[in-house]
């Protein structure tokens, strides 16, 4: 435990700054350079470091003996002035976050299968619950509540007023989520993806 959970940290920084980066070269394929103008399209954990989203929140849910394990770096900044289809192109960068988050877990989960056995214990933990939590992030960056990616997906297929009166929420969408996270709504939500999650990636012999 003294080394598994530093290292967990560890990788779930590194699995939510993938998340960013992939928002911003997804952005930068469809036409728009902000992310790539800021220094955004980078692995220097310095320029991700969101003080409260990377650092407080894990440190506070850890510390609560919190079921499920959540944290966000810095938002990459994305125009969507410069793609042909401004909707269209949101649905994409939205979606290559949570695609990313399930591609680092069937890694890590292929890395187990195959290297797990001759693995240090707490290197093997360290890695299955990483796997875990990139599949719990994936599913709660899909909620549909602005600003989260879910609702990018979701605003593509709506239009005029329906659609200006949905992005409105983004102004109390954080709240709304914390609202949700404090009333345990979130976590009951997110538990059959945790135990799909496990059962998918085969890695339920690291939980017992």
């Amino acid at each position: 435990m003294l080394l598994e959970t530093p290292l967990v940290l560890v990788l779930i920084f590194f699995s939510v700054v993938c998340h960013e980066i992939s928002h911003g070269l997804v952005a930068w394929k469809l036409g728009d350079p902000t992310a790539w103008r800021m220094g955004r399209l980078s692995f220097n954990p310095l320029v991700h470091i969101d003080i409260f989203g990377t650092i407080l929140l894990p440190l506070f849910l850890l510390l609560m003996g919190s079921r499920f394990l959540f944290a966000w770096a810095k938002p990459v900044p994305v125009n969507p002035a410069y793609f042909r289809n401004r909707k269209q192109g949101m649905m994409l960068v939205a979606l290559a976050g949570p695609a990313t988050n399930l591609a680092l877990a069937v890694a890590m989960s292929l890395i187990l299968k195959f290297g797990g056995a001759i693995m240090p214990a707490f290197l093997a933990k360290a890695l299955a619950t990483t796997a875990l939590m990139n599949v719990i992030l994936m599913a709660f960056n899909l909620i549909p509540i602005p600003p989260l990616d879910g609702s990018r997906i979701v605003a593509n297929f709506l239009g005029g007023k329906l659609y200006w009166n949905y992005m409105r929420l983004e102004r109390y969408g954080m709240m709304i989520v914390f609202g949700l996270l404090f009333l345990g709504v979130i976590s009951r939500l997110l538990y059959p993806v945790m135990v799909l999650g496990i059962r998918f990636l085969g890695i339920a012999p690291y939980f017992h």
